[in-house]
C-alpha cells in the first residue's frame, strides 16, 4: 500500500522519517495493536446503558468532545436525549463499538 507525503503528496515509503522531496517529517504508518486496551467493555457498556445521558461511557472511552454534546442534548431535550448513550452501552456490549478514542481495541 503507497504512503503519501502530507507536504507535497509525494510517494514515500514506510520506512522514510521525513519526505525526501520536501522534508516534512511523516507519520508513523499505521499498525493494528495486538494489545488490548486497558479499557474494559463491560464498564464501558454499563456505563452507557445507566448514565449515558451524562455521557459518562464516551468520557471513560477518551471521546471528551462527544461526551460533552451527549451532556447538552440530554439536558436540552428535558432528559430525553439519555437514549443516546442507552443505545451507545448495548452497541458497546454487543461488540458493535468495540474500540476507544485511540483505535485500540477494548479488553473484556
Amino acid at each position: 500500500m503507497a504512503k503519501y507525503c502530507e507536504g507535497c503528496g509525494a510517494e514515500v515509503s514506510n520506512e522514510q522519517i521525513y519526505c525526501p522531496y520536501c522534508g516534512k517529517q511523516q507519520k508513523p504508518s499505521n499498525i493494528k495493536k495486538e494489545s488490548s486496551s486497558s479499557k474494559s467493555k463491560i464498564v464501558a457498556g454499563l456505563l452507557g446503558i445507566f448514565l449515558g445521558g451524562w455521557g459518562l461511557h464516551s468520557f471513560y472511552l477518551g471521546n471528551i468532545t462527544k461526551g460533552i454534546i451527549q451532556i447538552i442534548v440530554t439536558l436540552l431535550t428535558c432528559g430525553f436525549g439519555a437514549i443516546w448513550g442507552f443505545i451507545e452501552g448495548i452497541l458497546i456490549l454487543v461488540g458493535t463499538i468495540s474500540t476507544d478514542a485511540d483505535g485500540n481495541p477494548l479488553g473484556e
